[in-house]
């Protein structure tokens, strides 16, 4: 069984996410399909995980590719969790993982419905759905708010988990809005405000050609391994949110190889792909919250300290702004309220680290400019930097 080290691992992180600057991309696309799936969850960190691997980092570029090519594609998807992908990747992320969200998310919102004992059911939502879609049609796109003045239906309230602790009142317009746009019926087009905001306005979608789940999951499978392997079951069962029986039947029919790590334990790659990746030139990162390569696996040992994970992670277990150097996570960054990048290093890193990170501090606030970046999940480092 070939072995593949934990410094190969960090070698592969540099070269195969675009991080070392001999490798960075001209395209968010290629960027996107470095790492399969960009984050979405924060609408900043798609800008940031895209602009730290561009040879030139540009928010145009990436507001281009995302609104107007429809070139980069959000989706609820993996883990309920909204990624941007590439709209090549988006049909096998869309059939392997998105269509049985989507699926989800309409039973929970009819048994809401249900549960709410006013009549409110099947047909009743499908008419506010054809009600919703037709405004929209009628402006080409709108907000939220501008969806629910012209369409009366939205601006319904139920009473969710009635007789419960958590007993609350809600409008349906988000829920009914949330359904339509997981099921790629609607898409999020440019926000209201700048690039930072996740105040969305809505446009129609067009729909995709459907694929196969099993072949979806098994052509998904192939593309993570080759962006996060070596890669343990445990890794990949967390990254998709499969179920251990689809993470097997996906790696089985997707040729996958054992290969041994460091530790001992045994862990996959693609067919063929157990040689070493020549190590790029040394390169440092200013990576935000919740960033693919941050993210790409449940056992990060092997790129991240254990000692470092209370200071950079919040209570709900996502990583914030992360400083990286060489493959590894030495500290962690944040934007003052005056814009100026401060970061903490949590690794005793050598002057040249420090020379490469400043650099790279310069080059985010040089494209940020008058950008005000708070991520939404909030790390302890994170509220120690920017207090």
């Amino acid at each position: 069984m070939h072995l593949i080290s934990d410094e190969q691992r960090r070698i592969r992180i540099g070269r195969r996410h675009l991080l070392a600057p001999s490798v960075r991309s001209e395209s968010p696309v290629a960027v996107a399909d470095a790492v399969v799936a960009l984050h979405a969850t924060d609408a900043a960190t798609v800008f940031l995980s895209a602009c730290a691997r561009l040879r030139v980092p540009d928010v145009g570029v990436v507001e281009k590719q995302l609104y107007e090519d429809v070139s980069l594609v959000r989706l609820l998807s993996m883990r309920n969790t909204l990624f941007v992908v590439s709209d090549e990747m988006a049909p096998r992320v869309e059939a392997s993982n998105a269509r049985a969200v989507a699926a989800k998310e309409r039973r929970t919102l009819l048994k809401h419905l249900a549960e709410d004992g006013n009549g409110l059911d099947e047909q009743w939502l499908a008419g506010t759905e054809e009600s919703t879609l037709a405004a929209l049609a009628a402006r080409g796109s709108a907000s939220g708010s501008e969806l629910s003045a012209a369409v009366p239906a939205l601006r319904t309230k139920i009473t969710v988990f009635p007789g419960k602790r958590q007993e609350t009142v809600q409008g349906v317009a988000s829920r009914v809005i949330r359904v339509l746009a997981a099921e790629g019926r609607i898409r999020r087009d440019r926000p209201r405000g700048s690039w930072t905001s996740s105040q969305f306005r809505w446009t129609a979608s067009e729909p995709r050609t459907e694929q196969e789940a099993g072949r979806a999951q098994t052509e998904l499978a192939l593309r993570w391994l080759h962006s996060y392997g070596p890669a343990s079951e445990a890794d990949l069962k967390w990254w998709t949110g499969w179920g251990l029986g689809q993470v097997r039947r996906a790696l089985t029919t997707a040729g996958a190889q054992e290969v041994r790590l460091d530790s001992g334990a045994t862990a996959w790659v693609a067919p063929q792909d157990h040689g070493p990746d020549p190590a790029p030139e040394p390169w440092a990162a200013l990576l935000p919250a919740l960033d693919p390569s941050a993210m790409g696996w449940a056992d990060r040992g092997f790129h991240l300290p254990a000692e470092h994970r209370a200071l950079l992670f919040d209570r709900s277990g996502n990583i914030g702004p992360t400083v990286w150097w060489n493959g590894r996570i030495v500290g962690g960054w944040a934007l003052r309220a005056d814009g100026e990048p401060v970061w903490r290093l949590l690794s005793d890193t050598g002057q040249d680290a420090a020379t490469a990170i400043e650099a790279e501090a310069s080059r985010l606030a040089g494209w940020v400019g008058e950008a005000r970046i708070t991520p939404r999940f909030r790390t302890p480092l994170e509220r120690e930097l920017t207090a």
